[in-house]
């Protein structure tokens, strides 16, 4: 091989081999770092392609979580409002029961009237307290309940709302008491407030119903998600334990390869010792 100072092939051939390790090297920190193998476009179109949609339709399918959760919020609002009115219905039936004693005192049945009285403000209470966001699921008028269910936005659920409030078809009490002024009234409010148990026991069953579906719904679309996650994972992941592993030995290499360059780059000056 012919020795001069003006082309040094051997550190030509050494400079390409640093670059090249370098690029590697550059790549490999870039994967530790981010933990992805495919992070754009450039690393692998067809991967980073089917990433993304699988993103939107992750995205698309949390929108849809989130809608079931407030709904689900709502309708066990509703729920335990309801079933604290069933609660004060069990106790307006023992004061009707009472007041359906022809022995009771004209003071004692006035008693049993305020106490039923302040019984049916409490299920007025109840029926205005069950409101969340706007939406109250047992309020007289009430609108049903509709959440969408996919990620299309072509399937959803419907709670139907049920009027728990006094007078709206459910819960059929007096509402100031005063059917308790006769043992006759006591004795027909007695079955007015069994039919309403009944009715409310049933709209609760609905209600029920509706939140189960919600749940139900929802932990389907929890798995979808996680499905997706990894999925995706799968796709864009790096391996991080041998991507570690290369990161090292490139590493090795790098400084090799810069030994190498600095060895071939010492060359020319071994012909000075020609003209000494």
């Amino acid at each position: 091989m012919t020795n001069n100072v003006n082309t040094n092939p051997g550190a030509l051939i050494a400079l390409q081999n640093l670059t090249r390790i370098n690029a590697q090297l550059e790549e490999t920190q870039r994967r530790v770092s981010t933990g992805l193998e495919v992070s754009s476009a450039k690393d692998n179109p067809t991967l980073f392609s089917l990433a993304q949609q699988q993103r939107a339709e992750l995205g698309s399918i949390e929108s849809v979580q989130q809608g079931l959760r407030i709904g689900i919020s709502t309708v066990d609002v509703a729920l335990a409002a309801g079933e604290s009115i069933s609660d004060v219905l069990v106790e307006m039936r023992a004061l009707a029961s009472q007041a359906a004693d022809p022995s009771l005192s004209a003071a004692n049945r006035t008693l049993i009237q305020n106490q039923y009285a302040d019984l049916a403000d409490q299920i007025t209470r109840l029926v205005d307290t069950a409101d969340l966001g706007g939406r109250n699921l047992i309020a007289n008028g009430g609108a049903n309940l509709v959440v969408v269910a996919s990620a299309d936005g072509g399937s959803t659920i419907t709670v139907t709302a049920q009027d728990l409030s006094i007078g709206g078809g459910n819960v059929n009490v007096s509402a100031d008491g005063s059917d308790l002024a006769t043992v006759g009234g006591a004795q027909q409010e007695l079955l007015d407030i069994e039919a309403s148990i009944a009715a409310v026991s049933t709209a609760l069953g609905s209600l029920g119903s509706g939140s189960n579906s919600l749940n139900l719904q929802e932990n389907i679309l929890t798995r979808v998600s996680d499905a997706l996650e990894v999925s995706i994972g799968n796709l864009v992941d790096a391996d991080l334990p041998r991507e570690s592993s290369r990161l090292q030995a490139l590493q090795v290499q790098q400084q090799l390869a810069i030994q190498t360059l600095s060895i071939a780059n010492a060359a020319p000056n071994s012909i000075l010792a020609l003209f000494a």
